[in-house]
């Protein structure tokens, strides 16, 4: 059978209408492209050249703090978050090219400025920055001012971590064209842009990834519904925001894709979870969701932010949650032989094995199976795996074997 007919059979055998079907293959179609590991060889890989940076400015917190180093690193924090505030014309200059900053526009103002940290988080792909904001307030003015332009769009509640991509660092900008300027014996505004046009590999460090989280409670979920103590549960819920971040990082930088779709979701939850606790956990992943009650759905639950663009209809939209439902429960099976706890890198192959499937792959009957055969051909790419002197396509998740 085809993957395509596999995969329509599943959706048949949950109910699934012909149209719904269709609906379902478009939406849980497969975007990672498994040429990255080929191309890449074996993880970790290098950091990208942001890291670096970053670990400076984590290193600077310990004695100045972390507000004061962010301040001066991110040109945007020094503006007041305010209607209107991108469309000033001092804004504009200071974040679009390296220049003074005017200081008559007013600053950023936190509510626990002290608070906020700085940590450097290891991942498969390279090191990832995170600002952490323990103030629920200072988390959405971070995000506003670093997404929005400073302006003053709501944040969503079960907002807990963002990513931001591709961040032009104007400071470091503005450092490269002062050491540039000094080096030239005439130098001129029209050189200094056939410098920026012409070195491509220096712009490159210029550009930030990081991702901005709270402790708030994870997906907007009380402690009180998972019987954990307060402390314990923020404890938690950062830890599985930054490890959920991470991967969508990883897919990104591996696999070419990370987008608002269930698998990435799935993928994501599955590592903050296991990287929290040592284990996945199924019935927090449901009640993250939204399907703690299945087959009820509770208005509010995260399944929303991914229903698709166009979004899902009514009845491919209750299928998904029977899909989400199978697909957890295999993946708590399957985690609870296969990940490893006692190493820091004991989900990182269920995670390639996961980029690997689709959803109805893990809804699936035999969706042991199918993880065991695609972990299996991602082994040769696992931490401390030998590089292959020559790259060979990786067999199919299916038919594979793993002795």
């Amino acid at each position: 059978m085809s993957p395509f007919a596999d995969r329509l059979a599943v959706l048949q055998s949950l109910g699934a209408s012909p149209a719904e079907c269709t609906e379902l293959l478009h939406y849980n179609e497969n975007h990672f492209d498994p040429g990255g590991l080929r191309r890449i060889g074996s993880l970790p890989l290098a950091d990208e050249p942001f890291a670096a940076e970053w670990a400076r400015y984590a290193r600077e917190a310990r004695s100045a703090g972390a507000w004061t180093v962010l301040r001066n690193a991110l040109v945007q924090l020094r503006f007041a978050v305010r209607h209107g505030m991108s469309r000033t014309r001092g804004y504009d200059a200071a974040t679009r090219s390296p220049g003074p900053v005017r200081d008559d526009l007013p600053p950023l103002r936190l509510h626990a400025p002290d608070a906020v940290r700085i940590e450097i988080h290891p991942t498969p792909a390279g090191r990832l920055p995170a600002i952490i904001a323990p103030h629920r307030g200072d988390f959405e003015l971070l995000v506003q001012a670093l997404t929005k332009r400073n302006e003053p769009v709501p944040v969503p509640v079960s907002l807990g971590a963002c990513m931001v991509a591709g961040y032009t660092n104007v400071e470091r900008l503005r450092r490269w064209k002062e050491e540039w300027w000094s080096g030239q014996p005439f130098p001129t505004e029209s050189g200094w842009r056939r410098e920026l046009g012409a070195a491509a590999r220096r712009r490159a460090h210029c550009q930030d990834r990081f991702v901005i989280a709270c402790t708030a409670p994870y997906s907007a979920v009380p402690a009180a519904r998972l019987a954990l103590a307060e402390a314990e549960w923020e404890r938690l819920s950062l830890a599985i925001r930054i490890e959920h971040e991470s991967m969508h990082y990883f897919t990104r930088r591996v696999f070419g894709s990370m987008k608002n779709r269930l698998l990435d979701e799935l993928i994501a939850d599955y590592a903050g979870i296991f990287r929290a606790t040592g284990r996945f956990r199924a019935d927090w992943a449901l009640r993250f969701l939204g399907l703690e009650s299945y087959p009820d759905y509770r208005p509010g639950g995260r399944l929303e932010c991914y229903r698709g663009d166009p979004p899902l209809s009514d009845g491919a939209f209750r299928i998904l949650q029977h899909l989400v439902k199978r697909a957890a429960e295999n993946l708590a099976t399957w985690s609870a032989t296969a990940d490893d706890p006692t190493r820091p890198d004991g989900h990182i192959r269920t995670v390639l094995a996961l980029t690997r499937l689709t959803v109805e792959d893990l809804a699936a009957s035999d969706a042991g199976d199918r993880l065991r055969a695609a972990a299996c051909a991602v082994d040769p790419h696992l931490p401390g795996a030998p590089r292959p002197v020559h790259a060979r396509p990786a067999p199919s998740a299916r038919g594979s074997r793993c002795e």
